[in-house]
């Protein structure tokens, strides 16, 4: 309860601060008056881009050390304190890795934009840090999660096909948001973040909704963004696969004791699996069943880069040349009599309407062939998900989940070993210690 009510009052200390900096908005002046323009704010804002930098280098590597070495969850929780104060409310929720996606897909598709240093370092820098430790971003530095893992109450159990199925959504987002971005049709992931707007509190009213709908979610399902959503988890997910380091539930041997796998809500922990129900399996089976997926995986490809190139006309939309092309075209058919904004603003620039059909039939040929990507990605994340639940392993010992687990570090404080009590040679001193097996499913005490 004490750390409860200490994260509550940081929290609401930040907030308000943040708050203050926002409540007076500068007047709106409408008779040509120009506002003052401060001196040196490139020089501030570059003063405050070196300060986030190095705030956010300093919390990757306390992650790490708390996670790996300190194996504490109190100090993985007093850390997402911190980064719920500084990186949310302080800093706005900007810049962000998960924002800063767009910002690099543009960056690789457009010559003429430049990637500011501090977007690279908060894309980059994580991605790194997850190569050799894991997810240590997700641990605590990242305030979306922290604010869901926070807050979290009684997290419910979702069902394995659910939770397959929903993860296949991150993939889906992260491919439109980098097909919209590389066209420079919009920024979806700024655009639809559920927490800045909670974290600046401004924003639109369906944006707070949202935003409260997935804190009222996050009280009984583990960090449902950053599990089913969170397109910047998609990019992590497999990197931290081949991570050279990973969490350790268990510091000597596992007892299969069931204590860390009812502690962790996010379905993030293999269990072991024992020798009577592997033998109760055909292996036969279950080889035919990845040969078809393996042969079925290039189907997928290439039929989700067929269908993906047919939805280049509905998603070039995005695009407000397509979309002011398509408006002029109407009205030089007649077909419409009104003019919109866009249009007069159009028609008084003095271009003709073929330079804008042309425009527009530029961008449109790079959407075709973009939307073939996306379909094709997206077929290849179906096709490795089916192979990935056809091969069927063996585990010995209750196991995180190495592209799942987001090391908050909850399962080392239910773990008997952690405690010294394998020194006693009594596995049924699990069930006897502090923590009772009701206590960790519950999941939500630090």
């Amino acid at each position: 309860m004490t750390r409860r009510l200490l994260a509550v009052v940081l929290i609401s200390l930040s907030s308000a601060v943040s708050w203050a900096e926002e409540r007076f908005p500068p007047p709106d002046f409408t008779s040509g008056h120009k506002l003052p323009v401060q001196p040196h704010p490139a020089a501030q804002a570059a003063f405050r881009g070196y300060g986030d930098m190095a705030v956010l280098a300093a919390a990757l590597v306390l992650a790490t050390w708390l996670v790996l070495r300190k194996r504490s969850r109190r100090g993985v929780y007093a850390l997402m304190v911190f980064s719920i104060a500084y990186f949310g409310f302080w800093r706005g929720g900007c810049v962000c890795p998960i924002g800063a996606i767009q910002n690099v897909a543009q960056a690789l598709c457009d010559s003429t934009f430049v990637l500011p240093l501090v977007v690279t370092v908060f894309f980059f820098l994580p991605l790194v840090f997850t190569l050799l430790f894991g997810r240590m971003y997700c641990a605590a530095v990242c305030p979306h999660g922290a604010l869901q893992d926070a807050i979290l109450f009684k997290p419910l159990t979702v069902p394995a096909w659910l939770n397959h199925g929903l993860g296949l959504l991150a993939y889906l987002y992260l491919g439109l948001a980098v097909l919209f971005a590389a066209t420079g049709s919009a920024y979806p992931i700024c655009e639809y973040d559920p927490f800045v707007a909670l974290f600046r509190h401004s924003g639109t009213a369906g944006m707070l909704v949202l935003g409260g709908a997935f804190l009222v979610l996050g009280l009984f399902v583990g960090r449902p963004y950053c599990r089913y959503l969170c397109p910047y988890g998609a990019i992590l997910r497999p990197l931290s696969l081949v991570s050279r380091n990973r969490v350790k539930i268990y510091p000597d041997r596992c007892i299969d004791c069931h204590l860390c796998d009812n502690a962790c809500p996010f379905s993030a922990i293999h269990k072991t699996t024992h020798p009577e129900l592997q033998q109760r399996r055909s292996p036969i089976g279950s080889r035919k069943l990845l040969v078809a997926f393996l042969v079925l995986l290039p189907v997928l490809v290439a039929g989700g880069a067929w269908l993906g190139s047919r939805l280049a006309a509905p998603l070039s939309r995005m695009h407000s040349t397509i979309r002011l092309a398509e408006r002029i075209k109407l009205e030089e058919a007649g077909d419409v009599t009104d003019e919109t904004d866009p249009g007069k603003a159009f028609r008084r620039t003095g271009r003709t309407p073929e330079s804008l059909y042309a425009d527009a039939g530029a961008i449109y040929r790079r959407f075709k062939t973009g939307s073939g990507w996306l379909g094709a990605w997206i077929g290849l994340v179906v096709g490795l998900k089916l192979i990935s639940l056809a091969v069927r392993r063996r585990y010995t010992e209750y196991e995180a989940d190495r592209a799942l687990c987001v090391a908050c570090a909850r399962c080392f404080a239910y773990c008997p070993g952690e405690k010294g009590l394998l020194e006693q040679g009594n596995p049924g001193t699990c069930w006897t210690s502090n923590v009772s097996p009701d206590s960790a499913r519950g999941g939500a005490t630090p």
